[in-house]
């Protein structure tokens, strides 16, 4: 192990422990990070000093795992997209691997856990917030979707529709949030974890047995958001927030259709249709195979390019959506996103899994 590395991976007591190092990309993940911690992972499966794993970030930095290398993906989405469906297939490989790990895997998300973070943080068996957690899928902000297994988890958070009210408007939840939504299953301040860190080390889950997990209603609205977002299609979600009455003094609804409003027509019904397909998935491989086939293409199309341009190159954060509307996105549309590749191009889980 270098300390230079991007991944740190190393036993310190019984744990096998990944830590993220790249600080000045608040640890986003990519291609190479991706590998290697598979390669600790796969050697850690069947050694017998491994009895967990633990995955945290570098001190001194406030974010736990900020995404994927967006930039990266951009460039490649402009050309042949190769080096872009490299990452997907290799992110999408660790996600797997880590949703069926056969030892408990605990993730510290302290700080800002999005995308890619998620991917890396939400299929282990045990997820610690802390007071400066911030939680988010942001995609359809930058014409993306919400991948890394959202199709899976997503649908299966603690509320009906909270997972699709946070994949559409990118919403995001804090701290203690976190495990009213199912997100996290624990939370600690931010400077326990310098005590907690080494116990989770030498005792595993056992450590947070003294940590709270209480879970409290986060529902934004009083009405619930099933009567809001429960539809199976955009159109159909922008007309109950147009029709909804304002509560409590509030006008929750038009604030989250304002909201709507500025974010990827195409982007909003790819996010849907994957959240209710993976919401009917028989295995989270299942989700794995569909997400890849629609990054394989949103790569390439304007709607990502253009909002990586507005968000994060030029930073204008105006981005000119094509489709502008949801009716230029049509069910042809989706189905080619959505389509099949050729056999060989599919996503394949790693070998004995």
């Amino acid at each position: 192990m270098s300390e230079t590395s991007s991944i740190l991976a190393r036993l310190e007591a019984r744990a096998g422990r990944l830590t993220l190092n790249r600080p000045e990309a608040l640890h986003a993940l990519n291609t190479t990070m991706c590998l290697e911690m598979i390669d600790a992972l796969v050697a850690w499966r069947e050694d017998p000093a491994i009895g967990w794993v633990i995955i945290d970030h570098a001190a001194g930095t406030r974010g736990f795992c900020a995404g994927g290398d967006i930039r990266m993906l951009a460039d490649s989405g402009r050309g042949d997209g190769l080096d872009a469906r490299r990452f997907f297939h290799t992110e999408y490989q660790l996600n797997h691997l880590l949703h069926g790990y056969p030892k408990p895997v605990i993730a510290i998300m302290d700080g800002v856990t999005m995308g890619g973070g998620v991917g890396i943080s939400v299929h282990g068996a045990y997820r610690v917030a802390t007071e400066r957690t911030v939680f988010a899928m942001p995609e359809t902000g930058i014409g993306l979707f919400p991948d890394v297994g959202g199709g899976w988890f997503l649908p299966r958070l603690n509320g009906p529709e909270l997972g699709t009210w946070l994949a559409l408007t990118g919403a995001r939840l804090k701290g203690q949030d976190l495990i009213s939504a199912g997100v996290a299953t624990h939370f600690a301040l931010s400077a326990e974890l310098s005590r907690l860190t080494p116990q989770l080390c030498a005792e595993g889950p056992a450590a947070l047995a003294r940590q709270p997990s209480e879970r409290t209603d986060i529902t934004p609205y009083p009405g619930g958001l099933k009567p809001l977002f429960g539809y199976d299609t955009v159109e159909e979600i922008f007309a109950a927030l147009e029709r909804a009455e304002p509560q409590a003094g509030r006008n929750w609804p038009q604030e989250q259709l304002e909201i709507l409003k500025t974010k990827s027509p195409q982007t909003m019904k790819v996010a849907l249709r994957q959240l209710r397909e993976g919401a009917r998935a028989a295995s989270f491989a299942a989700v794995m195979t569909m997400e890849y086939r629609i990054a394989c293409r949103v790569v390439h199309r304007h709607d990502f390019l253009e909002g990586v341009r507005a968000v994060i190159v030029d930073k204008d954060n105006a981005p000119h959506w094509r489709p502008a509307t949801l009716e230029g996105v049509t069910p042809d549309m989706l189905d080619a996103i959505f389509a099949p590749l050729p056999p060989d191009e599919e996503w394949k889980p790693l070998p004995g899994l």
